[in-house]
């Protein structure tokens, strides 16, 4: 994803031999399986990668670190003096409510992806591989919800339809993203929640079931909690349902990787938020892996940063304290066994 290759850009300019480890079959991550093409071309992601392949930097793909091969590995086995974790947020929320596995109901992680990956967005020279129905609905209120919607009515839904459980001014998405979804005709159903959903007799869903929500007291993100109103629930038909409620990180590295850090809630790497440092000697992370989901330019910055700080590992390593100096702790550093 963009924090790698930033991270492997930068540092095969300063002449490190680089290799980048990619789970998928073509590199890119969230710019390639979650940006729709109306928003980034693929052609620009390929000329970008084919330019930092031609600045020396090695991308082996379909490789499953943590699976595959482990980082402990990578160090121990292979030589690698340095490692940079940046393995994204792509792990998708569920709500886990009734009928939550029905047919035709899509995280927006798998939604999107199928979408770029399999050019539905070329439709129909190339045919939807998800089946998108008449009537959409996409949960959540962020910039991937839009994404997610904006797609939809553009392979072929008739009517897509946003639920969101607060008010518009508590929207996450940006609000440019808003306007676009609504100049293009999505509509907005706020104060909402799904309480369960409805299939057919093939096990398709047909329906949700809603219930209204009224604004509290703030919540700890600072906006109104919303409060379910009792006996207002209603049903809402609808053959497609995008789950867009946040992601976080894959749990996997950070299992397999004695000695980093975690966040308990988040699941995040925890990292010196300047040198990008873990609490394992040169291991070192940036990007939505330890902050959650967040931008294209601030996992790139990331990406940028940790370049900078291995950069400086690479060259001062053998000098005492130098990871105590990089964490900025003189404890709970974990070394390679």
């Amino acid at each position: 994803g963009p924090a790698s290759l930033v991270c492997a850009s930068e540092l095969a300019k300063q002449e490190y031999s680089v290799t980048i480890f990619e789970s998928l079959h073509i590199p890119g991550g969230v710019l390639v399986y979650g940006i729709p093409e109306f928003r980034l071309p693929k052609q620009i992601v390929k000329r970008e990668i084919n330019y930092i392949k031609s600045s020396g930097v090695r991308i082996i793909t379909n490789f499953f670190v943590g699976r595959t091969r482990t980082i402990d590995e990578f160090v121990n086995e292979d030589g690698y003096e340095a490692v940079f974790i940046g393995t994204g947020a792509g792990l998708p929320r569920f709500m886990h409510i009734s009928g939550e596995n029905f047919l035709g109901i899509y995280s927006a992680n798998e939604f999107l992806t199928r979408m770029n990956l399999m050019k539905a967005y070329k439709f129909p020279e190339y045919d939807t591989p998800v089946k998108v129905g008449q009537k959409v609905g996409v949960i959540g209120g962020g910039n991937v919800a839009m994404d997610s919607a904006r797609v939809a009515l553009r392979a072929g839904a008739k009517k897509v339809t946003i639920l969101y459980r607060r008010t518009k001014n508590e929207m996450p998405a940006r609000i440019e993203e808003i306007e676009n979804a609504e100049e293009e005709g999505i509509e907005f159903m706020f104060l909402v929640a799904p309480l369960k959903y409805i299939g057919d007799e093939n096990g398709w869903i047909k329906q949700a079931k809603l219930i209204r929500m009224r604004l509290g007291e703030p919540d700890s993100s600072g906006r109104k909690r919303p409060i379910p109103i009792k006996n207002s629930e209603f049903k809402m038909p609808l053959d497609t349902v995008v789950v867009a409620i946040g992601q976080s990180p894959s749990p996997l590295i950070a299992k397999r990787t004695p000695g980093l850090k975690v966040n308990p809630k988040q699941g995040t790497i925890v990292v010196n938020e300047k040198t990008c440092a873990t609490r394992k000697v040169g291991v070192f992370a940036g990007g939505d892996v330890t902050t959650g989901a967040a931008t294209v330019i601030l996992a790139a910055g990331a990406g940028k940063t940790a370049a900078k700080y291995i950069d400086y590992y690479l060259k001062n390593k053998n000098k005492k304290g130098i990871w105590e100096t990089l964490t900025g702790t003189d404890n709970e550093v974990i070394h390679f066994q």
